[in-house]
């Protein structure tokens, strides 16, 4: 076999063989492909697309090129996965409730994308945690705590991580094919029994309208399924920010005021629902709304709380760090409120917008290798439909300097639109799939 064989099938709107991806993939990890012909590869797959027989292929090839882990556990193993929005620290949430309602979750997580903020980066704003384990701390906090979040070593998915960089940089990153293989590559190594999928749609996603979701939701569902791990997908909507911060420290806080019983709202709904599809589509529940109802259960009675805490302190965070979250996060030196211009209602918001003006105080990447400030963000945010006077807050900034706050409550003010009328506020939950 050789590469130009393959890209040419492809090129001509032909699926290549499943020996075909398999050896395309190994070559990826081992760089016997050139970065050209991968930018080629990537572009073809973009333009011809592949038959859903050909993406499992490239799912599992993908997946194949690296380490593949397995688990021993006396519950099922399960993970979520997110394709990003703001304020969305529902891993947070989600993973301690499963382990304490008797699932492990190995969850290999990514960093900051955009307009959208990393659970990994989230998580390294407690101070102390590592994110990047060796397999053998990986699975011992798993085992005891019943939970990690951690990053990929670099035997998993190695074919994924190469071919992601490419298509970074050549403009395919859109291929559904391409997005799908390399989400599920990465999931499906982590040795699961059940995953569910949160794709969102609104204007702080990455998908803007219903029809791409769920073309998304159904390629990925279709996918892990036929690769021998059941999955199921929620289209959930991101027109708002789901926590009522955006931030590193500041969204770990706003998942630990929910595991804690301080907090309810949109998070703690979504986190209940994803958990309740997960352990009823694995058969830990007897369907969805039992699922759904074990998972507050398990967060009300705080045997969520209990496992973070342990997961957190496996990961070499404080001891006690979930019984007063704020004695370790980092605080911002400047905080601002976020005037509202004018008397109305809050109509819409521009997740994209709010999501770089974190970025833009420094909580997130502009380029790889940026230094991330846990600090910053924003807090308080006022949900859609909420009725303000003028000057009232809509929020606040949290900024390490008085002339950057400035700029992010006017770029707030200009990402928030406010009308005389009530608006109708989207459903949290638009659609499941699977």
């Amino acid at each position: 076999m050789n590469a130009r064989q393959i890209i040419a099938r492809l090129r001509d709107g032909d699926t290549p063989s499943r020996e075909e991806l398999q050896w395309f993939a190994a070559a990826l990890a081992d760089q016997r492909v050139t970065d050209a012909q991968a930018g080629a590869f990537a572009m073809a797959a973009l333009l011809n697309g592949m038959s859903d027989e050909g993406r499992v292929a490239l799912t599992l090839a993908m997946r194949d090129s690296g380490r593949v882990l397995e688990w021993d556990m006396p519950g099922p193993v399960l993970d979520k996965h997110s394709t990003g929005g703001v304020g969305d620290c529902v891993s947070l949430v989600l993973a301690p409730a499963l382990a304490a309602c008797g699932a492990y979750v190995p969850m290999i997580s990514g960093r900051g994308l955009g307009h959208t903020g990393g659970t990994l980066d989230k998580m390294e704003a407690i101070p102390g945690l590592m994110t990047t384990l060796d397999e053998a701390r990986f699975r011992d906090v798993v085992g005891k705590a019943g939970c990690a979040i951690v990053s990929a070593t670099d035997d998993i998915a190695p074919a994924d991580r190469r071919l992601y960089a490419i298509r970074d940089v050549t403009s395919t990153v859109e291929s559904l094919d391409l997005i799908t293989a390399s989400i599920l590559s990465k999931k499906l190594a982590a040795g699961l029994d059940g995953l569910v999928l949160d794709v969102k749609i609104g204007s702080g996603a990455f998908m803007k309208n219903m029809d791409e979701a769920k073309s998304l939701a159904e390629s990925l569902v279709t996918t892990a399924n036929e690769s021998g791990c059941h999955a199921a997908a929620v289209i959930s909507d991101m027109s708002q920010p789901l926590a009522p911060a955006l931030g590193n420290a500041l969204e770990v806080a706003a998942a630990c005021d929910v595991l804690t019983g301080q907090a309810e709202g949109a998070l703690l709904e979504l986190s209940a629902m994803l958990g309740g599809v997960v352990l009823a589509g694995c058969g830990h529940a007897e369907d969805v709304a039992s699922g759904t109802n074990a998972m507050l259960d398990a967060i009300s009675s705080g045997k969520a709380a209990e496992h973070f805490g342990r997961m957190v302190a496996g990961m070499g965070g404080p001891l006690k760090f979930v019984e007063n979250p704020s004695r370790y996060l980092p605080e911002a030196t400047v905080i601002r409120e976020i005037p509202a211009p004018y008397d109305g209602y809050v109509a819409e918001m521009d997740g994209q917008a709010l999501g770089l003006v974190v970025v833009d105080l420094g909580g997130g990447r502009k380029v790889e290798g940026d230094q991330i400030d846990y600090a910053v963000g924003l807090s308080d945010m006022v949900p859609l439909g909420t009725r303000l006077s003028r000057g009232q807050p809509m929020g606040r900034v949290h900024a390490s300097r008085m002339d950057s706050a400035t700029q992010a409550v006017r770029a707030v003010q200009n990402a928030i639109i406010m009308s005389e009328a009530a608006p109708e506020v989207p459903m949290l939950i638009r659609e499941g799939i699977g």
